[in-house]
C-alpha cells in the first residue's frame, strides 16, 4: 500500500483521483485546500489529515518522513497556475509527484522540471487519460497501420456551459488557468498529437473570454477546433432537450464516437503508473506548446479554414469585449 499526499482535495477532479487511489488499494494520509469543504474525504479516506494551510501541511509531511512513514506520491490538483509550486514541493519532499493536466502553463517550466527531476531522482507523472480511453487506442492503432502519406480532414467540437461563477474563480483569469483552450481543450490537443503526429501549423481565428477556435495541422490531420463555455454556443436541438454539453469528433466527415468508457480513466491512470509505466511530464510538452501558442499569438479572424462555430454571435455578458 502506497502512501499519498492530496493537494487541491476541493476541486473539481479532486474525487477522482480520490476514487483511484481508493480503488488501487493505497491511502491517502494527508491532504490540503484552502477551502474546507471536502467531505467528500469521508467517503475514501475518512482518516486522512486535512490542512487549509500550506504551512501546517508541509510540517505534517517532514513528520511523516521524521517518523519513518513518508509520503510516496503527492497527487496535485490544485488550480494550474500552481501546479509547478506543488509538483516542486513533492520532489523537494522525495516524493513522486501525479499531476492532473496541464501539467503546466509554460513549455520552459517542463525543462526546469526535468532538470529537479534529476536532482532529486523522482519522478513526475502527467494525467493524460484519453490517451488510455479503449476508442482512441484503437484510433491511433488505425492511423498507424493505414497509408502514412494519409493526411485526415477533422473537426473537434467542444462545449461545455459554464455558468457566472467561472469568471469569479480562478479559471476566468487566464494568468490563472491559461484560458479556455488550456483548460478544457490541453487533453484533446494532447489525443491529437498522440495519434496525427508532429504539429506543422498552429492558427487561433478566434480568441474570447468564452470561446476559442482556430487550425491545427499536424502531420497526418488538418484539424479546424472549437471550444466554448457559452452555454449558447449549444445546437438548439441538444439545447431544447435540455443538454448543456456537447462534444463531437469528426473524421473525414464521419462521426468518431468516445462519449463513454470515461469512468474509468483516471483508475486506469493510477494503475498505468503505479505498474511501472505512467505518462511522464516530456511527453506532455507537444500539448502544453500548443495551448502556449495558442494563448500568446494574435487571432487572424474568420480568414482561412475555420471552424464553422467560430461564426457563432458573442454572447452579451459583462465580460464580453
Amino acid at each position: 500500500m502506497k502512501q499519498f499526499a492530496l493537494i487541491g482535495a476541493a476541486g473539481f477532479i479532486a474525487p477522482r483521483h480520490m476514487k483511484a487511489i481508493k480503488d488501487t488499494g493505497n491511502d491517502i494520509v494527508c491532504a490540503l485546500d484552502n477551502f474546507d469543504s471536502v467531505g467528500i474525504l469521508d467517503s475514501y479516506f475518512p482518516n486522512a489529515d486535512f490542512f487549509t494551510e500550506f504551512e501546517r501541511f508541509d510540517r505534517h509531511i517532514e513528520k511523516l518522513r521524521l517518523n519513518n512513514t513518508p509520503i510516496d506520491y503527492v497527487s496535485v490538483c490544485s488550480p494550474n497556475y500552481l501546479h509547478d509550486a506543488h509538483i516542486r514541493f513533492g520532489l523537494r519532499n522525495n516524493t513522486d509527484v501525479i499531476c492532473e493536466k496541464p501539467i503546466v502553463l509554460n513549455p520552459w517550466n517542463i525543462d526546469a522540471l526535468i532538470d529537479m527531476e534529476k536532482q532529486t531522482g523522482k519522478k513526475i507523472f502527467n494525467i493524460l487519460q484519453l490517451r488510455l480511453h479503449p476508442a482512441i487506442i484503437e484510433l491511433k492503432e488505425k492511423v498507424a497501420n493505414a497509408d502514412a502519406n494519409k493526411v485526415y480532414d477533422i473537426d473537434l467540437t467542444y462545449i461545455t456551459s459554464r455558468g457566472n461563477w467561472y469568471y469569479t474563480s480562478w479559471k476566468g483569469n487566464i494568468e490563472k488557468s491559461g484560458g479556455i483552450a488550456t483548460n478544457i481543450g490541453v487533453h484533446f490537443y494532447d489525443m491529437l498529437q498522440w495519434i496525427f503526429g508532429e504539429v506543422k501549423q498552429n492558427i487561433v481565428h478566434i480568441h474570447e473570454h468564452d470561446r476559442a477556435a482556430g487550425y491545427l495541422e499536424f502531420k497526418q490531420a488538418r484539424v479546424r477546433w472549437f471550444l466554448s463555455i457559452d452555454y449558447n454556443t449549444i445546437p438548439q436541438a441538444l439545447r431544447n432537450e435540455g443538454k448543456r454539453t456537447y462534444r463531437s469528433l469528426t473524421i473525414n466527415d464521419e462521426s468518431f464516437e468516445f462519449s463513454d468508457g470515461f469512468t474509468e480513466l483516471h483508475t486506469n491512470s493510477y494503475k498505468h503508473i503505479l505498474s511501472g509505466a505512467g505518462f511522464r511530464i516530456e511527453e506532455a510538452r507537444t500539448a502544453i506548446n500548443i495551448v502556449h501558442h495558442i494563448r500568446t499569438q494574435k487571432p487572424i479572424g474568420l480568414q482561412g479554414n475555420y471552424h464553422p462555430f467560430a461564426k457563432l454571435p458573442l454572447s452579451k455578458h459583462p465580460f464580453s469585449k
